[in-house]
């Protein structure tokens, strides 16, 4: 049986069947590859510290025998990880001070950041929620019942953004019990959902997820995280342009990552497959300076001649806004 059918029976599977059966394996994602692990700076310290994660469905988008690959740089544990970079640590955006209640986040004002799961689909190296203390936190179903009320309990809350790890990673069920708990509170305007899971796990859209959406009273503002051109597939476009033709408002955060999207043709093109598939670009961030992920950095200079260079070579609305967040700050730093 040739390789490119077993994907193919492999992609036939439903979500959660492809979500188990991921690359956790530096040497299986290798062979998959066509690469040896001689060939990669890889570390096994790393990957024990934060765990390979990749499924089959983003890997496919891989360039195969390239060592080099963007999409291979985001979730390969390097040695690059075990190095201490100045101004680096384990809550690079003051997550943890203004966790008001299990599972809710309460930074900014008008909006809460409700975490219903620790879980994600793929492990990004770059994550600033890698060292995030899930594990102390119950992320129950009583630890959902008291987000919900104090939400409730606070009218000038007027967006509740479900993040985590990945909402996504809720079943049909629960996802759809959660949006109609939130749709009954009266002083909510919207809905907003972070996920990643649209580009690397398409086939989480399911029917009963969209008609979960569709069935909210609150306008539903979905964010994907897609970093590079080669991570949007014939998959990831159908998935996406179901979302959009059921009425769902598409925004693409991505994070500028050294040696992955740190020039202009690679953020030009994400840009422009992005919106020729219904998603706008929305924020291009700096490196949240989370602790093993100096590697990824790219100065602030350096990200604002880019991003000028984009914005010469692109209409206005193809262009993200540069930003980074700060801990403390009342929200997100417009840097271009």
């Amino acid at each position: 049986m040739s390789e490119q059918l077993n994907e193919t029976l492999h992609f036939a599977k439903n979500w959660q069947q492809q979500l188990a059966a991921v690359f956790s394996n530096i040497d299986d994602l290798c062979r998959y590859l066509h690469l040896s692990r001689n060939d990669l700076p890889v570390s096994m310290a790393a990957a024990k510290s934060f765990p390979l994660r990749v499924p089959l469905s983003f890997a496919a988008c891989m360039q195969k025998g390239d060592p080099h690959d963007p999409l291979l740089r985001q979730v390969l544990p390097v040695k690059e990880e075990l190095l201490a970079f100045p101004g680096f640590s384990n809550d690079p955006v003051g997550d943890l001070p203004s966790a008001t209640l299990t599972g809710v986040l309460h930074k900014y004002h008008g909006r809460v950041l409700f975490i219903n799961t620790g879980s994600c689909a793929i492990n990004c190296r770059y994550c600033f929620r890698r060292s995030f203390p899930y594990a102390d936190l119950q992320l129950s179903k009583q630890a959902e019942n008291d987000g919900i009320r104090y939400i409730e309990e606070n009218p000038d809350i007027s967006e509740v953004i479900l993040s985590g790890g990945d909402p996504l990673l809720l079943s049909d069920a629960r996802f759809a019990k959660l949006l109609q708990q939130l749709s009954t509170i009266k002083h909510l305007k919207r809905i907003r959902i972070h996920s990643r899971l649209p580009i690397v796990l398409p086939a989480r859209i399911t029917d009963e997820f969209i008609s979960a959406l569709t069935e909210s009273t609150k306008p539903i503002v979905l964010i994907v995280h897609c970093n590079h051109a080669n991570e949007i597939n014939p998959r990831v476009i159908a998935a996406c342009q179901r979302l959009r033709r059921n009425g769902i408002t598409l925004f693409n955060q991505s994070v500028l990552l050294q040696g992955v999207n740190d020039n202009v043709a690679a953020l030009c093109e994400l840009s422009e497959q992005l919106f020729s598939n219904g998603v706008i670009p929305y924020y291009l961030h700096l490196l949240d300076k989370a602790t093993g992920t100096g590697h990824f950095d790219v100065s602030e200079a350096a990200a604002i001649a880019l991003i000028k260079q984009v914005q010469a070579a692109l209409p206005g609305y193809l262009v993200p806004k540069l930003v980074k967040e700060q801990a403390g700050a009342v929200s997100k730093l417009t840097v271009f």
